[in-house]
């Protein structure tokens, strides 16, 4: 069985203050997809993170404590692709891949369009310009795994107030949209795949009004996995209790190719 865990660590120093490394050896997990580093590789100290096994493979955003991807991983990767090839989003660290035997995990953090319209155009860019990279990619590697902060809530059972949040970037309808049109053209939300009906089922709660402790989420975290793999999904769930982060990781555990 492989284990596949993503977080959104919302600073990767931050979290390893708060027990991560820990909390890692615990999961056994094989590989962790991570964003939102905030850091630089050498303001980390991995060592305890090599310990456990993991070879680290970090792509940081230029501005300094802002975005980064990383993947920890105990399968060796054939190759480890830095960015997508699009400058603009390569300078902000969302995109690191991993590519092994018979199936390649990327680790993806895309943008929020929360802070101001700029940003939500920006978003939107990135979302049709992600979506061709994808689509020229599965041509080369069929068996892909998407993991990571899309910043978008899917459909309404995947947000606690889905008519209040109509207005609201990540629950948009161009960006659900967007969301329906990747499934529809070749991917599984593995969640949903082993959790058709799991309401209230979130990854992410607003740091305001104590919305974690009422379970005021959204489920903005994802593995998408090519429909290639759709098979080999064996389960799928979230880690609420996990406390390092406004975000909690999620699993996806697939069975032997």
């Amino acid at each position: 069985m492989l284990k596949i865990i993503s977080y959104n660590v919302n600073g990767i120093r931050a979290a390893i203050q708060k027990g991560f490394v820990q909390w890692l050896a615990d999961q056994q997990a094989d590989v962790i997809c991570i964003q939102e580093l905030k850091a630089e590789f050498d303001q980390v100290d991995t060592n305890e993170i090599e310990q456990l096994g993991y070879s680290v493979h970090w792509h940081s955003a230029q501005k300094k404590g802002y975005s980064g991807v990383a993947v920890f991983t105990k399968l060796q990767p054939k190759h480890t692709e830095i960015g997508c090839g699009i400058e603009k989003y390569d300078f902000e660290g969302r995109v690191i891949r991993l590519d092994f035997d018979n199936f390649s995990v990327m680790s993806v953090y895309m943008p929020s369009g929360s802070s101001g319209d700029e940003r939500q155009a920006f978003k939107m860019e990135w979302l049709t310009d992600f979506q061709d990279y994808i689509q020229a990619l599965r041509q080369e590697i069929p068996n892909l795994i998407i993991s990571g902060d899309y910043n978008i809530c899917h459909r309404a059972i995947d947000i606690h107030n889905p008519k209040g949040n109509a207005n609201s970037s990540g629950f948009l309808p161009e960006e659900r949209e967007w969301m329906e049109s990747f499934v529809q053209n070749g991917f599984v939300d593995t969640f949903r795949h082993i959790n058709p009906e799991q309401a209230h089922a979130y990854s992410w709660w607003s740091y305001r009004a104590g919305a974690r402790g009422k379970n005021l989420g959204w489920r903005i975290d994802y593995h998408m996995a090519s429909e290639t793999l759709k098979d080999r999904i064996a389960n799928a769930y979230i880690l609420p209790d996990a406390m390092h982060s406004d975000h909690c990781p999620i699993v996806l555990e697939l069975n032997p190719a």
